[in-house]
């Protein structure tokens, strides 16, 4: 049952059963606890007996969509459950305007001059207190514009390049040198970038290279010249090198809550080790580039969260050329208010790539 599609479970249902499994999966989303065929009974708009509602029970359970947890009890939504919730029966609303200035309010930048860090960790933050969740943002590395270079002799054939960014942001990266280059070469070749290149990206300072290299043979010697090309190479990130990225996680405390027993406090402790791997970086920007608009990953759905059995909502932001440079999601129980939360995303997505394309 566990891959059943979703028009053929759909089939399998009438009126009086979908309504029944629709309230049993809202109870779970509101409370997290199992609901019982009395109370079922009397929230129902049609007259049932609590002897009637437990046989639609018992078929929904042959179906795969729900189960009890103990002996007795009520029932709670499978994880199948879920997803065939989700994608057969939620409705998605628009935010308000409200919300949306909510958001806004506190995302958009106090200053023209903030850094983008900044404003990743306020829609982390964001996210993480509209939904009681935890708030994600991944993000690549973006392209500094360039202040200041400095290359200091560390040994005969390795530098120190440093790299000083426009909001002061220093990177230190190990270059080989080219053989014989004197340290008059590596001031020479500083002096160079600084006065013809700074206020670039280090892109643009590649591009920008090919078409001063005219001047570069005139101005400077072979080796000199060899330094320049070299220390805008390692730091322009070329085809064969990964652009960084950053993760940003907000609002872990929020995933305490309600947490009783050890097997709930090992969930945790399996989602916060995922989250401290630094291959969920690219995972989870995988999962966001694998369809188009907002992603819902329920509990194992995910490989990378399946052991916690956490779900996670992720959506994809891109920069001006379209290339997805970043995501921003909830991590959560799988009893997330998805329906809520879907849209909140949505739009912190949008908001971002917005931001983050003013910010390049």
């Amino acid at each position: 049952m566990a891959n059943t599609p979703v028009k053929e479970i759909s089939s399998a249902l009438d009126d009086r059963s979908r309504e029944i499994f629709r309230r049993i999966v809202e109870s779970y989303l509101d409370s997290g606890e199992p609901l019982g065929s009395r109370n079922l009974s009397r929230l129902l708009p049609m007259s049932l007996s609590p002897a009637s509602v437990r046989n639609v029970m018992s078929d929904l359970e042959d179906l795969g969509l729900i189960y009890a947890p103990h002996i007795s009890a009520g029932r709670m939504p499978t994880q199948q459950g879920l997803r065939f919730f989700v994608d057969a029966f939620m409705q998605v609303g628009n935010l308000s305007e409200s919300e949306r200035k909510s958001i806004e309010r506190q995302i958009r930048p106090h200053d023209a001059d903030q850094p983008l860090e900044n404003l990743l960790t306020d829609a982390s933050r964001m996210l993480s207190g509209l939904s009681r969740g935890a708030g994600l943002v991944i993000a690549a590395k973006s392209d500094q514009i360039l202040k200041h270079v400095e290359f200091i002799r560390l040994e005969p054939t390795k530098a120190l390049a440093v790299l000083v960014g426009e909001h002061n942001q220093i990177e230190n990266r190990i270059i080989d040198l080219p053989a014989g280059v004197t340290a008059s070469q590596l001031t020479e070749a500083a002096n160079f970038i600084n006065a013809n290149l700074a206020g670039q990206t280090l892109p643009e300072l590649r591009g920008q290279l090919v078409k001063l290299r005219e001047q570069v043979a005139g101005e400077l010697d072979a080796l000199s010249q060899d330094l320049v090309e070299r220390g805008l190479a390692v730091w322009s990130g070329g085809a064969e090198v990964e652009k960084p990225t950053r993760l940003i996680v907000r609002g872990r405390a929020n995933l305490l809550e309600g947490v009783a027993g050890a097997e709930d406090i090992d969930r945790l402790r399996l989602l916060f080790d995922d989250l401290e791997r630094k291959e969920s970086l690219i995972e989870i920007l995988n999962l966001a580039e694998s369809g188009p608009g907002v992603r819902i990953f329920i509990g194992s759905e995910n490989k990378l969260f399946s052991l916690s059995g956490s779900s996670l909502i992720v959506a994809p932001y891109r920069d001006s050329d379209e290339r997805i440079v970043g995501a921003v999601g909830v991590i959560g129980p799988t009893r997330l208010n998805y329906s809520r939360i879907v849209p909140m995303v949505d739009y912190t997505a949008q908001l971002m790539a917005r931001l983050s394309r003013s910010k390049r």
